[in-house]
């Protein structure tokens, strides 16, 4: 049951809310009971004052040695209040007059019972009142006891101490019911906001739910399909467009893996028939001419080394693409580099009658993998004799343009078509209807990996390869690798 996320939410929002309201209704409940007992001590305070002014006033009327007790006896009737007692004694300490005497005298009020009179706690509040002009105590007795104020004061002369004894009850009853309140209403408020927040997080975590359904049901078959948007600006809606991104990533990478499968099963197909074919003429017979043999033999070498080269392609993408192939780095001239890989490539040229031209304006110092560079170089370049006619040109250009190097190779062919422009680079992909080759050129055509190679290379070197121009007029691939600081390449020199 706890391992569900809406039970584990609703948990903690219960949790923190019962913690919330039990110090809410805690310290509500201390600070209601810190209020009531200040206006208690503050009522007290001003009945004593009042009462006191009374028996001021009743003492200059009465004359005698009973003057003063018919004064205190006349406040005591007159101020007179349920759940109030009136204590006076002397200076001694001895209780001279009470509230309830005062009243029996005239009335059927019942006496003041001798046990709170005679209580520790009123006589600590008497011994307190020697001490202390004005002194505040709680006194027990029975429904929640007093509230004892004590303070002294002096009648002809004499000195006296006034006890007012406020009963507690009401406000213990008020604060009682306050509890009793909050025990109730606690609990009920805990059940219903849980409830409401099981549901709320059901709710809300409904789309999750089927977010999950829906994932779960899709794989490779049916990688196409995508989880509901509902809200596309909410936190789930950003999820399930991140999923649906993700989806889509892993959709396009599946189908560029199968095609990528399809592709290289019919590349190495077509020489794989071609050997078994002319391996089979070779053996229908058992005695043909050297000539034969040996022609066949020649037809066996070439798609031999056909089949090596696109078996060689595939393995190098296939560890660039797992991130397998370590660059070995070195500080080398690229213009040398690239006037080397024009000149290797000239014996291919000549034998179309091709013409290649390499310029390069100045000394090009940089730092990658030689090997590679090279490699990437001489497939551009065979690319370009390829789709390049009979009497054909093909210029080679090396500069340095705003902090890159810019290798540029541009070739007489045919063009390429708009079209297919961006897919040029794509493996296995040959645009051989749209550029003019000969027989020969088709026949030893390679597998339409040598622009991938070569994109993934300059890739590798923080760079990139880009189809300029491709027009009636011929086509131009640049190449634009990070250039080494000029003042660097002075200075190796």
């Amino acid at each position: 049951m706890f391992e569900s996320v809406r039970v584990r939410l609703t948990l903690w929002y219960t949790s923190v809310l019962v913690l919330v309201l039990v110090v809410l209704s805690c310290a509500t409940y201390f600070i209601l009971r810190r209020s009531t007992a200040q206006r208690v001590d503050n009522n007290i305070a001003e009945i004593s004052e009042a009462f006191l002014t009374t028996v001021q006033a009743e003492a200059r009327d009465e004359e005698g040695s009973n003057g003063f007790k018919e004064a205190a006896q006349e406040a005591m009737i007159e101020h007179r209040f349920r759940d109030q007692i009136y204590v006076i004694m002397n200076g001694k300490g001895e209780v001279l007059l009470t509230s309830d005497e005062a009243s029996s005298a005239f009335s059927a009020a019942t006496s003041l019972t001798t046990a709170i009179l005679s209580s520790d706690s009123f006589r600590e509040l008497a011994a307190d009142s020697s001490r202390g002009d004005r002194v505040f105590r709680n006194v027990r007795g029975r429904r929640g006891g007093y509230r004892g104020y004590a303070r002294h004061f002096q009648v002809y002369g004499e000195p006296y101490t006034l006890i007012v004894l406020q009963s507690r009850h009401p406000q213990e009853e008020m604060l009682e019911e306050i509890a009793v309140t909050f025990l109730w209403a606690i609990p009920a408020a805990v059940v219903l906001a849980s409830a409401g927040g099981y549901f709320l997080a059901r709710a809300s975590l409904a789309p999750v739910v089927g977010m999950s359904t829906q994932a779960g049901r899709i794989s490779a078959a049916n990688l196409h399909e995508r989880l509901p948007v509902q809200n596309p600006r909410d936190e789930l809606g950003q999820l399930a467009a991140s999923f649906n991104s993700l989806l889509d990533r892993l959709d396009e990478s599946f189908e560029r893996q199968r095609r990528f499968m399809s592709d290289a099963s019919h590349e190495l197909r077509t020489p794989v028939a071609i050997l078994r074919g002319e391996a089979d003429v070779a053996l229908s017979r058992e005695e043909r001419p050297a000539e034969e043999y040996r022609e066949s033999l020649t037809v066996l070498r070439d798609e031999s080394q056909r089949l090596t080269h696109i078996v060689e392609d595939l393995f190098t993408l296939t560890r660039a693409d797992a991130g397998q192939y370590p660059l070995t780095r070195r500080d080398f001239y690229l213009d040398e580099l690239v006037a080397d890989c024009a000149h290797t490539t000239r014996t291919l040229a000549l034998a179309k009658h091709i013409s290649v031209y390499c310029e390069s304006g100045e000394e090009l110092l940089i730092n990658g993998d030689e090997g590679l560079l090279r490699r990437m170089i001489l497939n551009l370049l065979d690319n370009a004799i390829k789709y390049t006619p009979e009497d054909g040109q093909i210029n080679v250009e090396c500069r340095r343009v705003d902090g890159e190097y810019a290798v540029r190779i541009t070739d007489s062919g045919g063009g390429i078509p708009v079209e297919v422009h961006q897919s040029i680079f794509e493996r296995f992909f040959r645009v051989d209807k749209a550029r003019s080759r000969t027989d020969r050129d088709a026949v030893g055509a390679g597998a339409g990996l040598g622009l991938s190679i070569a994109r993934w290379i300059a890739q590798a070197h923080e760079g990139r390869l880009e189809l300029v121009r491709s027009d009636s007029s011929g086509s131009t691939f640049a190449v634009f690798l990070p250039a080494t600081p000029l003042e660097t390449s002075s200075s190796e020199r």
